[in-house]
C-alpha cells in the first residue's frame, strides 16, 4: 500500500541586523547555492526569493529532516558560503517558517 504526504514550508529568513546586503546582481549566485542544499538533503525546492534584506523559500522537506536541523545545516551552510564569497554579511539567528497546506494559493508578492 502507498502512501502520501507533502507539507510545504515557506521559510523566511533575513539578513544580520536587516542590512540591506543581497545585492540582486549576485541573488541568483545565492539561490542557486542554496537549491544546492535543498536538493543534496533530498527535498524539494519550489520556489525561492527574496529582497535585499530578507528570503523566502518554498520547500517540501524529506520525511527524515527535521524543520530545526534543516535550518541550522542551511544557515551556517550558507552563511559560511556568504562570507567566503564576500559577496553577503550572512543571516540573523531566528527565522518564520509556515506549514502550507494543500490546496492553498502561493501569494506571488513573496514568489514572483
Amino acid at each position: 500500500m502507498a502512501s502520501y504526504r507533502q507539507l510545504l514550508y515557506h521559510i523566511v529568513f533575513r539578513t544580520k541586523n536587516s542590512v540591506l546586503s543581497i545585492n540582486p546582481e549576485h541573488a541568483d549566485q545565492l539561490f542557486s547555492y542554496i537549491t544546492g542544499i535543498i536538493k543534496n538533503k533530498n527535498s524539494h525546492l519550489y520556489r525561492i526569493n527574496g529582497t535585499r534584506n530578507h528570503l523566502h523559500i518554498l520547500t517540501d522537506l524529506h520525511p527524515s529532516l527535521a524543520l530545526s536541523d534543516f535550518m541550522r545545516e542551511l544557515k551556517v551552510s550558507t552563511s559560511v558560503w556568504m562570507k567566503e564569497s564576500g559577496l553577503f554579511p550572512g543571516f540573523e539567528e531566528e527565522y518564520r517558517n509556515l506549514i502550507m497546506q494543500s490546496g492553498i494559493k502561493i501569494d506571488e508578492r513573496y514568489f514572483p
